[in-house]
Order: structure tokens, then sequence, then C-alpha cells
């Protein structure tokens, strides 16, 4: 079973989860016991979107790692001169600022 399916199931079990819990708060009332059961379906709902978020950011750095085991090649060459040119040395100043 796919992570997608399973999480899938999951919302709909939690959904039959919270209509259990109305349907129990119609039957005994706004009493602490129900109002805990209560935060503690809709807690469970926000840690399994929690989850869903956390496995895309997974599914991200798996992806990143993946490609940072490609190799780039850089060549030895030198630059163009042109290239460096107006540029500043870090820690030293622009060039003709003495």
């Amino acid at each position: 079973m796919s992570s997608a399916s399973e999480l899938a199931e999951l919302h709909a079990l939690i959904g039959d989860l919270r209509r259990c819990v109305l349907g129990l708060k119609t039957r005994f009332g706004d009493i602490p016991g129900m109002r805990r059961i209560e935060m503690d379906a809709e807690r469970i709902l926000a840690d399994v979107q929690l989850l869903e978020s956390d496995a895309g950011e997974l599914d991200l750095q798996r992806w990143a790692a993946e490609r940072a085991q490609e190799k780039i090649a850089i060549p030895d060459t030198e630059y163009d001169s042109e290239f460096w040119r107006d540029v500043d040395d870090e820690g030293v100043g622009g060039h003709g600022r003495y």
C-alpha cells in the first residue's frame, strides 16, 4: 500500500472519528470529557496534516540528495580576464580605492 493511499485511508478514518465524536457530543452535551475527546480528534487531524507536510519535505530532501550526487565538471583552464573586470576583492576593497 502506498503512503498516499494510507494517508487517504487515515483521512477517511479521521472523518469517521469526527462524526462519531459529534454524535456523542449531541448525546452527552458539552461536558469536559467530551471537549477533551473533541480536541484529541482535532489534534490527530492536525498531526496527520503535519505528517503529510513532513513527507513532502522528505521527498524534496531525497530528491536534493540524489541531485547532489551528480557531479558537475569544472574546467581547470583560466577564465577570460574580462570576466573579472570591475570586480572587487573581498576583504581588500575595490581596485583603485587605496
